[in-house]
């Protein structure tokens, strides 16, 4: 039997889910919906089942988004995308690594709905104008104009420079010895001046409500982390495609994702909510 295009597409699909959403559980969602949608179909009216299952994603996703940035407003302290166990394989793909990033992701979250999707389908799915004029309702020279503002508001704050793996995996490994150990003038040494740490606890564990600006600041808190539990381990995993850590306070997880920028770390995103650290055992498939 010939495999179902929507099981022969799945690691993309659930991909273009999750890059709208920036959460595996409302992307897992999305992926049942389309799925019974696609068993309704006449498959023999389908020329392209790739592009068609893109696009019907895509639309179940915009759909879904509508409803959580409504409940995302509502959300206790600052909102992190879910992060996902990885493996380095994601990496050999830079384009893509950079579009799961926690980092982009994060952009991502700055967008309306429509502006996410315009974006995901032509700047990492490459999906030509038309198809994209299809998906959510506007004619391709809107799409064009669209797409051009949500690359200006993306370029203008994601991270300025991109380095290597080895870079990368460097700098954290140096920063969660750090953090084991509460080295504060390692941790001052590794972090930039400007620093930004962003924790999202959503009001089931502790963490702070806003972001944290600055190394002054930053570097005495991540410092005290480890008098204030028995136990702390930090382990460096594969996070969306890079390096990045694992964190365990008395054996709780938390996932911890840096950027880093001429060799020093510039922000800190940790997830610490439970509900959104489901996804650190197995690793996630990730395709385009």
């Amino acid at each position: 039997m010939t495999e179902d295009p929507f099981v022969a597409h799945r690691g993309l699909l659930f991909t273009v889910a999750y890059e709208m959403l920036g959460s595996a559980a409302d992307a897992e969602d999305v992926l049942q919906e389309s799925w019974l949608r696609w068993a309704d179909v006449d498959r023999s009216q389908v020329r392209d089942p790739r592009s068609y299952l893109i696009r019907l994603v895509t639309r179940q996703a915009l759909n879904r988004l509508r409803t959580v940035s409504r409940r995302r407003e509502e959300y206790v302290g600052e909102w992190l995308p879910e992060p996902l166990l990885t493996s380095p394989d994601v990496a050999e793909d830079a384009e893509l690594a950079e579009s799961v990033s926690i980092a982009m992701l994060t952009v991502l979250e700055t967008l309306g709905p429509t502006e996410r999707a315009v974006f995901v389908l032509r700047e990492v799915f490459e999906l030509p104008y038309g198809e994209i004029a299809e998906v959510i309702g506007k004619s391709a020279a809107t799409v064009r104009q669209v797409a051009r503002r949500a690359r200006e508001h993306v370029a203008a704050r994601r991270p300025r420079v991109r380095v290597s793996r080895s870079e990368q995996q460097a700098v954290v490994e140096r920063f969660l010895l750090a953090l084991r150990t509460g080295q504060l003038q390692e941790l001052m040494e590794v972090m930039a001046p400007d620093v930004v740490l962003v924790t999202d606890g959503g009001g089931v564990v502790p963490a702070a409500l806003a972001p944290i600006h600055g190394v002054e600041l930053v570097a005495p808190i991540l410092a005290r982390a480890h008098e204030l539990v028995a136990a702390l381990d930090t382990t460096v995993v594969w996070l969306n495609g890079e390096p990045g850590g694992r964190i365990e306070f008395d054996g709780e997880p938390s996932a911890i994702s840096v950027v880093v920028e001429d060799g020093r770390v510039t922000r800190i995103y940790v997830v610490r909510n439970p509900r959104k650290l489901t996804q650190l055992d197995e690793p996630t498939e990730l395709v385009r």
